[in-house]
């Protein structure tokens, strides 16, 4: 399996474990950057990598009118802060070929959503920024079915590839997670999976102009996804989830994840251990 870098560490097999955390959304300068110093901070204490995860647009909100974040150029530019003061590498969304190329300059990660993986031109001006690419698996898609995507991110000469599973469609506002997934990335494509523990638990749609979702049920999938090889975990959270400007229903909260990490830790080690 490929070791992906991301600054001083690896993502992949035998590594340490890596977490994506932080807010759906940069809510404002002061609420990104002090989210970003708190997660470094509890990071820092449990010994797991972190890498920063707030998104500049969230361009698939259910509603027009819902929160989508302060755009591109203000956005990068506090992205760049927390780089730059806190030294954390960053990881956010993009959605347009544009966007992609702007934040490559910007990010050590660009993530593809999953409702876009299949867009190849977003994909491949995404790997031609040579920013590592991390791809979430579509709610429509077979875990063999990104295959054809690696192969979009390969042939523009990009071999920093993360793959993530996020969950399948099941039914109306619903998802499920085939832990199969992971293992069956693993083999058939040799780059590292990362599991998105909050956005399998999200019910998309379901509050009618809002996703839903079961936040009780993030720590239980999680093992879960450990338990079955899961490289690296996508976790987003927030210091006070009920006034989320995104996600509220499945973002984790700050005391939570801080109870938590040493327990993903934990399992993810003991794993690791017996795939030597």
């Amino acid at each position: 399996m490929r070791r992906i870098p991301i600054k001083n560490f690896f993502i992949g097999k035998n590594e340490p474990l890596v977490v994506m955390s932080g807010p759906c959304v940069i809510e404002s300068e002061e609420h990104c950057l002090k989210a970003a110093e708190t997660l470094k901070k509890m990071f820092d204490k449990h010994g797991v990598n972190l890498v920063f995860k707030s998104s500049y647009d969230k361009a698939n909100r259910s509603s027009y009118h819902s929160f989508r974040g302060p755009g591109l150029e203000e956005g990068l530019r506090i992205l760049q802060r927390v780089q730059n003061e806190l030294g954390l590498p960053v990881v956010t969304d993009v959605h347009t070929v544009e966007e992609a190329r702007a934040a490559g300059e910007v990010c050590e990660i660009l993530q593809i959503p999953a409702f876009l993986c299949r867009q190849t031109d977003l994909v491949v001006a995404a790997a031609m920024t040579n920013a590592v690419v991390s791809v979430k698996k579509g709610q429509f898609l077979a875990p063999w079915d990104m295959e054809n995507i690696v192969n979009k991110i390969v042939t523009a000469n990009n071999h920093n590839i993360i793959l993530t599973e996020r969950g399948t469609t099941f039914g109306y506002n619903n998802l499920v997670s085939d832990m199969r997934s992971i293992p069956i990335l693993q083999k058939l494509m040799d780059y590292p999976v990362c599991y998105d523990a909050t956005h399998s638990v999200q019910k998309p749609g379901g509050l009618g102009k809002e996703s839903g979702g079961d936040r009780e049920f993030i720590p239980i999938l999680t093992k879960a996804a450990l338990a079955a090889g899961a490289n690296c975990l996508f976790i987003e959270s927030h210091p006070n989830p009920a006034s989320a400007k995104s996600d509220a229903a499945s973002v984790m909260d700050f005391k939570d994840l801080d109870i938590l990490l040493p327990q993903f830790k934990e399992l993810y080690e003991l794993i690791q251990r017996q795939q030597k």
